[in-house]
């Protein structure tokens, strides 16, 4: 039996569009799901703009404050798309009114605000689930079932990259993103968090770490108007810059692994350069975003010259085969904001979580801000 669920959309930048997209397309992937999500409600302060949301795609309704979705009786699921500064205060609302939340990372600014929305939602008996996509890419699955049969040995060091040019024109206007006390850390949030969790769906817990940060565009104009995603802005007054745009990470591993994690979001050159290199004492693993369905992959007893050859990911992968019938056709982004909705409703479904929790989040935040402390002092910090 199929069952509705209102569900709403806080914030309606690029992501709360790719949240919408992904629930609107869930049950064509997924029509063994047995919640059907409805669009109930879609919230965004800047004039018309969640209009134009509701017209396009359906909602019911729209919002200016969020706090009416908190007591709309109609809505079970939320999706959390605000800027970073409002993930505690609305992801610990929603909890508390009993709302299931989808909720894209960092989850706040801190550890301390990523924790409190975990408890919130513990606390509630709900469900939480967190933006960490790139864990859900099928290579990325594949990888880690690769690893954990051993079929490269012993892993011995890894390096995870995550570079961008999205905030490189110095023309990049002064938004929230660029503020510490909105945007928290910078490009720790927003792309070394993918690498943290990464990291730790791939190879277990981080032990500690030393970290290296730098602010390479130091003051960007003030936008004039309404923004959206990351927009240009010329002729206004220069403010600072006051988070990173760069940072350089050691990682020791639990299991005595070590790593490199480096993060930049002003690599001119580099569009969405995200994936990792993986070594273990008999082979290693090699993947790139950009050629999301295809793994390199070393195995065997050559050890000097050993070939890499290339994995094409098919349905035997993660959760290719609900897109796709055969390997090697293509995947995109969106499809893992996708697989992303389905483990959030099959965890309300079902009662138990699928996918990235809140506890991810809590420790992916736990090793920002250990990233800070370490660029700070320059010494290791024990996680």
């Amino acid at each position: 039996m199929v069952s509705a669920l209102g569900v709403a959309v806080v914030g309606f930048g690029w992501m709360g569009r790719v949240h919408t997209q992904a629930y609107a397309r869930v049950p064509h992937h997924f029509p063994e799901l047995s919640l059907r999500p409805e669009l109930v409600t879609v919230v965004e302060e800047v004039p018309g703009r969640a209009e134009e949301a509701a017209r396009q795609f359906g909602f019911a309704t729209t919002a200016r404050d969020w706090r009416e979705v908190a007591a709309d009786p109609r809505i079970q699921a939320v999706s959390i798309t605000a800027p970073n500064f409002l993930h505690r205060e609305i992801g610990v609302a929603m909890a508390e009114a009993g709302k299931h939340i989808w909720i894209e990372k960092p989850v706040g600014l801190t550890a301390a605000d990523a924790r409190a929305v975990a408890d919130a939602v513990t606390k509630a008996g709900v469900q939480g689930t967190v933006g960490f996509n790139y864990r859900n890419a099928p290579a990325v699955s594949a990888a880690r079932e690769l690893i954990a049969a051993g079929e490269i040995g012993t892993v011995t060091h890894v390096r995870i990259r995550l570079f961008s040019d999205y905030a490189a024109h110095p023309e990049g206007a002064l938004t929230w993103r660029y503020e510490r006390e909105r945007g928290g850390s910078g490009v720790l949030g927003d792309l070394a968090s993918h690498g943290v969790d990464l990291a730790r769906f791939l190879l277990g817990d981080i032990a500690s770490l030393t970290a290296d940060t730098a602010i390479f565009v130091p003051e960007r104009a003030r936008p004039t108007g309404a923004t959206a995603g990351h927009t240009r802005s010329s002729g206004g007054e220069l403010g600072p810059v006051e988070n990173e745009d760069y940072v350089n990470c050691l990682l020791r591993f639990a299991s005595g692994a070590r790593g490199v994690l480096e993060a930049c979001r002003v690599s001119v050159g580099e569009q969405n350069n995200y994936g990792f290199e993986i070594h273990g004492t008999e082979g290693a693993l090699f993947w790139d975003f950009r050629r999301m369905g295809e793994l390199g992959v070393s195995k065997g007893d050559a050890y000097q010259d050993q070939a890499v050859h290339t994995l094409f990911v098919g349905p035997g992968h993660g959760a290719y085969g609900a897109f796709q019938p055969g390997s090697a056709n293509a995947m995109g982004y969106d499809d893992l904001k996708v697989v992303e909705a389905y483990n959030f409703l099959r965890s309300i479904a079902e009662g138990t979580p699928h996918g990235t929790t809140l506890a991810d989040a809590v420790h992916s935040a736990t090793a920002l801000d250990a990233m800070s402390r370490s660029a700070e002092s320059g010494a290791w910090v024990d996680l």
